[in-house]
């Protein structure tokens, strides 16, 4: 109870930006839950594109299409499209491909770009209240009154505000760090699947 006590007097010592920081913060684990369900829900995981990518080299389109129409997933569901996909004179299936996989790689990037807007934004307003704190505790300089510790203790309050904002903006780039890495991994196993089916299709033709 007291370390709950002692955090929140930190909190208010830090003024009035620590609202907007928390808020930050908690915008910022809103998103990577959000992002987590999605993923979970839209990311079969590399093993299915190893699989996927096995049973074509082995020459098993059928095999690889029940794959691809059995798993749940945007690349699953967009390789069983585009297995199905027959094709006319205006639209190819690299074609095809391209704009459904455009598609789905923007929902999956989607919210991404408010982390990156909180890893800049979170320390310039803990910087903001630092120099605020600082003026405020300057503004009491009177030595001969003994003020000096006042003053000190105010610096030290001050950078409370520095201290939130720089472990909001590292919280928010680890974030944003580790869903652009899945991201990369998905367009890697979208590029290695549409290549391999695509290539077996012009085969068969």
């Amino acid at each position: 109870m007291d370390l709950i006590m002692t955090g929140i007097s930190f909190f208010h010592k830090g003024g009035p930006v620590m609202y907007i920081l928390l808020l930050a913060s908690i915008f910022v684990v809103t998103i990577a839950i959000e992002r987590t369900m999605y993923f979970n829900a839209k990311d079969p995981g590399r093993s299915f594109a190893r699989d996927f990518a096995d049973r074509l080299s082995q020459g098993d389109r059928e095999g690889a299409a029940r794959l691809a129409g059995s798993t749940k997933g945007a690349l699953p569901s967009l390789l069983a499209k585009g297995m199905a996909f027959t094709g006319n004179e205006t639209v190819s299936l690299h074609t095809f491909w391209e704009v459904q996989s455009g598609i789905a790689l923007t929902r999956f990037r989607k919210r991404l770009y408010y982390l990156n807007v909180i890893v800049t934004m979170a320390p310039l307003l803990g910087l903001l209240g630092t120099i605020s704190g600082m003026i405020s505790a300057f503004s009491v300089f009177n030595l001969e009154s003994g003020q000096a510790g006042t003053i000190t203790g105010g610096v030290g309050e001050a950078l409370i505000a520095t201290a939130m904002g720089l472990c909001t903006a590292i919280i928010a780039l680890a974030v944003h760090a580790y869903f652009t890495q899945r991201i990369d991994s998905i367009v890697s196993d979208m590029e290695q699947c549409f290549s391999l089916a695509e290539g077996m299709a012009e085969e068969r033709e």
